[in-house]
């Protein structure tokens, strides 16, 4: 089992990254912003959240994200954990894994040229229900505000060939002792939850 982390501003291809690896494990694909739209439809703890501002939204849905992963490790399956992790939240996955016994892999996207970036944000549309679309203004600030994660597996570029990058994923996955599901990475049935 392993449980992995893909990590990277919004709109560099973390949530691709981290269906592939889904696929790769035949492992469920837990996102934050997935999660935390699901707490949206209540207004008196979205009113709490934002009483807590950003610090608290990211805290409190990393400790979501944790605990589904923790039982679903209990359960013998890896797990991949999708979302905008700073250092904290690298560390605090690392210690889960250690915790449950099992490998951790930490994955980082980036995007260097703001123009392709850019226009990946524009050109995106997630369809979570009740969650919103970034505009590009608000990545703008993150990617001034962003520092990168120590001690991180892998990094991967936007920019570069997909399957360029799915290969490396996958090898770093098989390096680290992963077995993909019967039938291979092509075989594996992510699931996002």
């Amino acid at each position: 089992m392993l449980l992995v982390l893909v990590t990277g501003l919004p709109g560099t291809g973390k949530s691709t990254t981290a269906d592939a690896a889904g696929r790769a494990l035949g492992a469920p694909v837990l996102g934050h912003d997935w999660a935390m739209s699901g707490l949206r439809p209540y207004p008196e703890v979205q009113a709490a959240l934002d009483r807590m501002g950003w610090r608290g939204h990211r805290e409190v849905g990393w400790s979501i994200l944790w605990a589904l992963a923790r039982s679903q490790l209990r359960l013998g399956s890896s797990v991949v954990l999708d979302g905008v992790a700073r250092q904290p939240q690298v560390a605090g996955t690392r210690r889960l894994a250690t915790e449950e016994g099992t490998g951790s892999v930490v994955v980082m996207t980036r995007c260097v040229d703001a123009d392709v970036h850019r226009s990946r944000i524009e050109g995106r549309r997630r369809g979570i229900p009740d969650w919103y679309e970034l505009e590009w203004a608000n990545v703008v600030r993150a990617r001034e505000s962003w520092q990168e994660p120590e001690g991180v597996d892998l990094v991967l570029e936007a920019s570069d060939d997909p399957e360029h990058n799915e290969r490396l994923l996958v090898a770093l996955l098989l390096s680290r002792g992963a077995r993909p599901k019967e039938g291979g990475p092509e075989g594996g049935g992510e699931q996002r939850r």
